[in-house]
């Protein structure tokens, strides 16, 4: 059993003014790529470190591969690896060093679990002898992967290892999570961006502490499908307002050049909207139709949970 259960984990800050999960509750399953999707300040940084024993929970209960996260500490932390968000190995050792270090913190050596990181690893070799206080983004996020894969875990804890990292060191990054996932490896990982949601087995969207869906990728935007409208205009500030001040306006986003549309009455808002607009004295507007994808999907949900709170 190697899988990460939590049950109505709840954690504060600041003497408990500070709410930073909201009694959630999730199950991955052992050799599952699970994905923790959601914007800075969610929550993910402080799930991470309580299930890799560094925060204890106020509330609630969560084990990893079986073993508690509050009682059982010590044995979680041989099990794991954990890779947190910000690059925390040594700067003023070299690739190697670092490598050995960590082996030797596990009782164990880098050329015993040579196999483990190999494919990874052939990847900085060349630059062995580097400080690791001097390596590029992509190579740093390399190497801290290598660290915490050195004494074979079971379970693999990645916090938002993707960001700052250029969009080919990306794919190549999650290319090798489908290796490890491969391996028999449970591999929770974090991330703000959301078109990394589809490398997941399952995902779990996450804001404000709470979890508002977790399931596949394509479920949930099955499950929360509305009819969605693109529109563009010249004056796009100005439009953004307006579109937002129209009666039956359910929410309105910037989406790459256009604004994504939704009404609290469905497709019927369009042609309603379009007359608004006309009579505002707008020109050259262009709109269409379009599918949701999850960054749509997570502002509906989001939206949802706060009119409902």
């Amino acid at each position: 059993m190697s899988g990460v259960s939590i049950k109505n984990i709840t954690k504060t800050y600041e003497k408990g003014t500070v709410l930073a999960l909201d009694n959630i509750s999730l199950e991955v399953a052992p050799g599952e790529l699970f994905g923790l999707i959601g914007p800075d300040g969610a929550g993910k940084t402080t799930l991470f470190r309580i299930l890799t024993t560094l925060l204890i929970p106020d509330k609630g209960k969560a084990t990893v591969a079986g073993f508690d996260v509050v009682t059982d500490y010590e044995d979680i932390r041989k099990i794991v690896g954990y890779m947190p968000g910000k690059f925390s190995l040594y700067q003023d050792l070299s690739i190697e060093e670092n490598l050995n270090f960590f082996a030797t913190v596990f009782k164990t050596t880098f050329e015993e679990n040579y196999h483990l990181i190999e494919d990874i690893y052939v990847q900085i070799e060349p630059f062995k002898k580097r400080l690791a206080g001097e390596l590029s983004g992509g190579m740093k996020q390399k190497l801290a992967l290598c660290c915490a894969l050195i004494h074979e875990p079971k379970v693999l804890f990645l916090d938002e290892p993707t960001t700052g990292v250029d969009p080919v060191s990306r794919k190549e990054f999650w290319d090798m999570l489908d290796r490890l996932k491969a391996r028999g490896i449970t591999i929770v990982v974090s991330t703000p961006y959301m078109d990394e949601a589809s490398r997941c087995d399952r995902i779990a969207l996450i804001q404000k502490g709470k979890i508002l869906e977790v399931n596949t990728l394509e479920k949930i935007i099955k499950k929360n499908r509305q009819p969605l409208f693109a529109i563009k205009a010249p004056n796009r500030y100005k439009l953004i307002k307006d579109i937002r001040a129209f009666e039956n306006t359910n929410s309105c986003f910037a989406f790459g050049e256009d604004n994504h549309v939704s009404f609290k009455n469905g497709s019927e808002g369009m042609p309603q909207l379009l007359n608004y607009l006309n009579e505002k004295g707008y020109e050259n507007l262009s709109h269409k139709e379009v599918e949701p994808d999850i960054e749509d999907t997570f502002i509906k949900l989001m939206l949802e949970t706060e009119n409902h709170d």
